[in-house]
């Protein structure tokens, strides 16, 4: 019996050892991501690179403002993730651009897969985040200056200028952070009654909420 255990033990300790010391760093310069490809294994597979070329590692969309008062909440992002540029993939990084009209919003949503860090080109915004426990935390900050929205946390931006536009430089430690609007998820997907218990609303008040997130036919 004792020989038995000596055996688990050490078998235990080998595939410990097997995972601490396996290559934890890229075993290739890149991989750029084959978007044709419909393999997916938890992102996308490697295209040949032999057929690799420098616009899979380039980007222009952050140069130009998106035209956020064309949206209805005043804020337009850009994102520059591995979608739109394949040469991300495996990195564990993207960004984007948030372009604000005057006094408007992105509103509150969160990054499940990445903490992100704003930097800001022109303006001066309202920013914050809410921890688990309830807490916001939230500051003014100006051209120039950064703020850090921690992963998985329910954040916004807001411009405070009633004339001027704004516009920040975002980036996250994933290839594909993914983002949640937290009011179109739940009044454009949760049952009625689901939203009426929870909000302590009238139907006719989620019924009409529920409309504006309804997808367009």
């Amino acid at each position: 019996m004792a020989s038995i255990v000596t055996h688990l033990v050490v078998i235990t300790m080998l595939v410990l050892a097997m995972s601490v010391a396996s290559e934890s760093n890229m075993l290739q310069d890149f991989c750029v991501a084959d978007l044709s490809n419909a393999i997916k294994v938890n992102g996308y597979t490697c295209k040949d690179t032999t057929h690799v070329t420098p616009e899979d590692f380039y980007f222009r969309g952050l140069a130009t403002a998106g035209a956020a008062s064309n949206t209805s909440t005043g804020a337009i992002v850009t994102g520059a993730t591995v979608e739109k540029l394949p040469g991300l993939n495996t990195l564990g990084l993207s960004m984007s651009r948030i372009d604000y009209a005057p006094n408007g919003l992105n509103p509150p949503h969160v990054h499940p897969r990445a903490s992100e860090i704003i930097y800001v080109l022109e303006g001066q915004l309202y920013v914050g985040f809410v921890t688990t426990a309830g807490k916001l935390v939230a500051k003014h900050i100006n051209k120039g200056e950064v703020f850090v929205f921690p992963k998985g946390l329910l954040h916004f931006q807001k411009n405070i200028a009633r004339s001027a536009p704004a516009s920040v430089i975002a980036a996250f430690d994933s290839q594909l952070p993914g983002t949640q609007s937290l009011v179109s998820s739940l009044f454009g997907s949760l049952p009625e009654d689901i939203l009426v218990k929870s909000f302590q609303f009238r139907p006719k008040q989620v019924k009409k909420i529920k409309f504006r997130y309804q997808p367009k036919k």
